[in-house]
């Protein structure tokens, strides 16, 4: 590789307050707030809106739509618009 065209490559830390949930990685990613994390280290933080810690997938507390509810409400919608004609 050549020397000095890469961004630098090391340790960050992922929050997600909406779940509380924090992970410490490595990325090319910066920023300018940082965070004392277990090791007793500080570590730059970069703060997401979702994570696996967050989203519905990973954590199991999917919304199930009611898809037959949604359907009757259209057809119900259009009907009137028919009777209307």
């Amino acid at each position: 590789m050549k020397n000095g065209i890469h961004p630098t490559y090391g340790p960050v830390v992922y929050r997600d307050r909406s779940a509380g949930y924090s992970f410490l990685t490595r990325s090319t990613a910066t920023s300018d707030k940082t965070i004392e994390w277990e090791d007793g280290n500080t570590y730059p933080v970069l703060d997401v809106d979702i994570s696996a810690g967050s989203h519905p997938f990973w954590t199991g507390k999917q919304r199930l739509l009611d898809t037959a509810g949604r359907v009757e409400k259209f057809r119900q919608k259009y009907a009137r618009a028919r009777a209307a004609k």
